[in-house]
């Protein structure tokens, strides 16, 4: 099965943070399960580490890059597709990151690792 990682679960998959459910850190480890981590994800941390929201061990480009090999995720990219679901996305959620997160996973018709309680109110599938 493909699923998305949320920004969140990706960093606290790899820096093996207890806030990740038994069910997600379960479905990441399977060696059934293909793991896609959107461009969109790898902005936001970027983002936060250059603000000083997130802190990571060393410069994001090495950190994203290893990490997304090591774990031997998928990257997905932003396509127009996405960019156009976004506009038909109800106004639940006000992050730029999460809502085209969202639409990358109801284009791709694959359930999102998440925790965060406003992406559960779209019609996408989750897996916490």
């Amino acid at each position: 099965m493909n699923a998305l990682l949320d920004t969140h679960a990706f960093i606290w998959w790899v820096t093996d943070a207890p806030q990740l459910s038994k069910t997600a850190k379960d479905f990441i480890a399977s060696p059934n399960n293909k793991i896609f981590f959107s461009v969109a994800g790898a902005w936001e941390i970027i983002i936060k580490v250059g603000t000083g929201k997130l802190n990571i061990p060393e410069e994001p480009d090495p950190y994203i890059t290893s990490r997304l090999t090591d774990n031997r995720f998928e990257v997905l990219e932003i396509e127009l597709a996405h960019v156009l679901r976004v506009a038909k996305l109800p106004d639940l959620h006000r992050d730029p990151f999460d809502r085209i997160i969202i639409a990358q996973s109801q284009v791709a018709g694959m359930p999102i690792l998440t925790i965060d309680r406003l992406i559960v109110q779209y019609d996408v599938d989750i897996i916490w």
